[in-house]
């Protein structure tokens, strides 16, 4: 455990200094982000413009779950979001063979390596913007709530990532992760809407299928509801689960591999 905390320390290291070579897009970057938190912010204040519930939420109670997205979102975008990009180019050109002989797990190598100095700003933006939410949310909470609440925002960002992950996985059978990496995303809007919204099978689509709609509305249903025990455990059992298929298809990829040796 020592050994990756000390890599992952040398992945920061490495990330913010090239970042500091290339101050330009990090400013670009920084400000594409933050156009994009006003336009979801005032996206649902100009709803509530027209009414004073949305999926059984108040104003004050959907700003926590906008915050609670787009903490999320800077989470991937900060720590997995680049890795993710690069992935299917290391599988076609076997470029994957410099990592697969490192003497650390090739997934965590794969998955963290690169980390985004330029969202890294952003994410200090969400939080300061989450942080808000909360100290201004009028109903009361304690310490363990907050706790929790962190406990499952974690959770959500690993949710995510793994529901990207197998998104990009099939590179290893049809070279190219376009098409999926497209439905991922366009999919992945679900994500930034209260869960109760949907019905029939979509709710099952984006709850159990393919769980966008729980990464954050979940983590927020928990926290401004309180402990739900039917929500927590499905939570859970939808991280086990997708967890559990992100390794089995990751060795089956590497199964199906065709190094630059080969």
């Amino acid at each position: 455990m020592k050994r990756y905390f000390l890599l992952y320390l040398n992945f920061l290291r490495f990330s913010f200094s090239k970042a500091m070579e290339f101050r330009l897009d990090l400013t670009f970057r920084i400000l594409m982000d933050i156009i994009y938190y006003l336009v979801n912010i005032l996206f649902f204040k100009v709803i509530y413009l027209h009414t004073p519930l949305l999926g059984g939420w108040t104003e004050e109670q959907m700003l926590v779950f906008v915050a609670t997205y787009l903490l999320i979102d800077a989470i991937n975008m900060t720590v997995f979001s680049t890795n993710m990009w690069w992935l299917p180019f290391y599988i076609n050109k076997g470029d994957l063979d410099y990592y697969l002989i490192r003497p650390v797990s090739p997934l965590f190598f794969l998955s963290l390596r690169e980390f985004s100095a330029s969202s890294f700003v952003n994410l200090l933006i969400a939080l300061g913007f989450f942080a808000y939410t909360l100290a201004t949310y009028s109903a009361p909470f304690g310490g363990l709530d907050l706790l929790l609440f962190v406990v499952l925002i974690v959770n959500g960002s690993l949710i995510y990532y793994c529901i990207q992950m197998l998104m990009i996985l099939p590179t290893f059978w049809t070279h190219s992760a376009k098409g999926f990496i497209d439905l991922f995303y366009s999919l992945g809007m679900a994500m930034e809407r209260p869960d109760r919204i949907y019905r029939g099978w979509l709710r099952i689509l984006f709850t159990v299928l393919l769980p966008f709609a729980l990464i954050a509305s979940f983590p927020a249903r928990i926290f401004l509801e309180h402990l739900d025990w039917g929500t927590f455990l499905h939570l859970l059992g939808v991280t086990a689960v997708f967890w559990v298929l992100v390794s089995y298809v990751w060795k089956k990829g590497l199964a199906n591999y065709s190094s630059a040796s080969s």
